[in-house]
């Protein structure tokens, strides 16, 4: 029985496990996203964000530690000299899964577990969202005080007072033809039948 087992064994011992983990989590900091099953990403978010939390800060001890996890120089390099820079201000959440659809073979449900500061594509998209529904204000029923009302003054006085030039078209020595449609009457019942 797995009464209060948090963890997804994945269908492996435990030394399997481990190094399939410690496999993905280099390839995920070496290529910043690989697609792989929910099951197998979800396991691997709560594996690889500590290690990440861990490189922010640079010491050989920290170093070390993530060393024991990955078994991997160049992902441990990579984890400390680029992404820790990246991910300094971020407190946690450096991860992001998004689902694909389902495997053709099997039908298990596919997924692409990407590192979140790294697709600048899909951040300003929700950045742009994010602006758009800000720019939506309610209606207050509180009078404006004076500090807002001076605040929006200059900016609309500084509308106002650009003005371009505008040059005036040659004239041109044409007739101007009349060519509006007049419109048509509509007959009643009793003049259609007059004209019949």
């Amino acid at each position: 029985m797995r009464h209060n087992k948090s963890f997804n064994h994945l269908g492996r011992k435990a030394a399997h496990r481990s190094a399939m983990l410690s496999n993905m989590a280099t390839s995920l900091i070496l290529h910043k996203r690989i697609s792989t099953t929910v099951a197998k990403a979800k396991a691997l978010k709560t594996y690889v964000e500590p290690l990440i939390t861990k490189s922010k800060v640079d010491s050989t001890h920290s170093r070390r530690v993530v060393f024991s996890y990955l078994q991997n120089k160049d992902g441990v390099n990579e984890l400390f000299r680029d992404i820790a820079v990246k991910v300094a201000n971020r407190p946690g959440g450096y991860t992001r899964i998004l689902k694909t659809g389902n495997r053709v073979g099997d039908n298990a449900e596919m997924c692409i577990i990407e590192l979140v500061d790294y697709n600048e594509n899909y951040t300003q998209q929700k950045e742009s969202a994010k602006q758009t529904s800000s720019k939506r204000r309610r209606s207050s029923s509180k009078k404006k005080t004076a500090d807002t009302v001076t605040a929006e003054a200059p900016a609309q006085a500084a509308v106002e007072t650009v003005e371009t030039p505008v040059e005036e078209a040659p004239e041109v020595n044409e007739t101007v033809v009349d060519k509006t449609v007049k419109p048509v009457e509509e007959k009643t019942s009793d003049e259609a039948s007059k004209e019949e």
